[in-house]
């Protein structure tokens, strides 16, 4: 049996505290195991964070919560000597804690704070220089989010990247955008499946003097362009112009049937069929009425808070009591998955069976 003498390094002083261990789940031991066995570039692992925020570990399209697990045992740092005979280790560092990872919502939703103020909106050409300026890296950099989640938070936030620099575009500027894109569509006779991307940033640029880089941006959030043709997300797209129809009812609520008139005219005959509330689930709340109907207003999970327990707090404050089809949409955006919605849920709210199905209330009592 090989023997080794085991001695505290000269510089464990100096080395105490410099050492960290974290356990990695499973795909991510598989995605550096596969990595080394192919030879490809490593992947790379990002811990990004302010000091005043829980850090986070990104890698190129996911981010993971570092949570600290205190352990029973001490475990010794070890290194071969450099100095002493062979056979001789020591002792770099003693640690009593291991680093868990686990998967977490990116944080993205810091997004629209840091972009108030720069929002694209018609005419807005000769404002760039006026404006405050905020830029892809910064955010990049900001944002504790993989590249791949920062991306695609861009995307579902409507966020333009234009000369390099951050732009949220307004809701009824982008509405009217994609309703010239349906009308072209129409009288020019393409398909919706396969519509050619030139010609229609060609036309929106020479008929209504819209950027040609704003255009392109907005054609690809809507679908997939592939050998210049555009293959068009259709429920998106209809979602998008129903979204910023609703935006107009946040305090006065609307006649659901006439919301779903205003609606259907705004897409045009050929995709009406496809307009349909589900579309909008987690930016409304429907009010039942026996005698004139049901009414709905916004109400976009968006502008609710992020922490968990804020989060329930405002919602049974709207509602003292939520269907277990209506609660869920309000959650999807801080969990990841439905088995951590449901952990939440069963902290936060009290379930109740009823003929009518599952009703959830609040553990604790709100003043509404």
């Amino acid at each position: 049996m090989t023997e080794i003498e085991l001695r505290f390094s000269p510089s464990a002083a100096r080395d105490t505290g410099s050492f960290r261990l974290i356990e990695l789940p499973p795909e991510l031991c598989q995605l550096i195991d596969s990595t080394a066995e192919s030879k490809s570039p490593h992947p790379i692992l990002s811990i990004k964070g302010h000091p005043t925020e829980d850090a986070v570990m990104c890698t190129a399209d996911k981010t993971y919560s570092l949570r600290s697990v205190v352990l029973s045992n001490t475990v010794l740092v070890l290194t071969p000597s450099r100095t002493d005979p062979d056979g001789t280790v020591h002792v770099r560092d003693q640690l009593h804690e291991v680093l868990e990872l686990v998967s977490s919502v990116p944080k993205v939703h810091k997004l629209p704070v840091l972009l108030r103020g720069m929002e694209y909106d018609e005419g807005d050409e000769d404002r760039r220089a006026t404006l405050p300026k905020f830029s892809y890296e910064q955010a990049r950099s900001e944002i504790q989010a993989s590249e791949f989640e920062f991306n695609l938070g861009l995307r579902d936030r409507r966020i333009l990247v234009l000369d390099g620099w951050l732009r949220p575009i307004a809701s009824a500027h982008l509405s009217t955008i994609l309703g010239l894109l349906l009308n072209y569509l129409i009288s020019l006779g393409l398909s919706h499946e396969a519509a050619p991307v030139e010609e229609l940033v060609s036309s929106l640029a020479e008929d209504y003097e819209i950027p040609r880089e704003v255009s392109n941006q907005i054609i690809s959030w809507f679908g997939v362009v592939q050998e210049g043709l555009w293959k068009m997300d259709v429920s998106a797209l209809v979602a998008e112009i129903g979204l910023a129809l609703l935006g107009n009812y946040k305090h006065d609520p609307i006649l659901e049937t006439e919301f779903m008139a205003k609606w259907k005219n705004a897409v045009g005959d050929a995709f009406e069929s496809v307009v349909s509330l589900q579309l909008l689930s987690g930016n409304y709340l429907r009010n039942p009425n026996d005698f004139s109907g049901a009414t709905i207003n916004f109400f976009p999970s968006s502008s609710l808070p992020t922490e968990p327990a804020a989060r329930f707090t405002e919602l049974f404050l709207t509602r003292q009591r939520w269907k277990s089809d209506e609660i869920g949409p309000f959650l999807s955006d801080i969990v990841v998955g439905s088995k951590e919605r449901d952990k939440l849920l069963l902290k936060y709210a009290r379930a109740m069976t009823t003929p009518e199905g599952t009703w959830y209330t609040a553990r604790v009592g709100y003043n509404n």
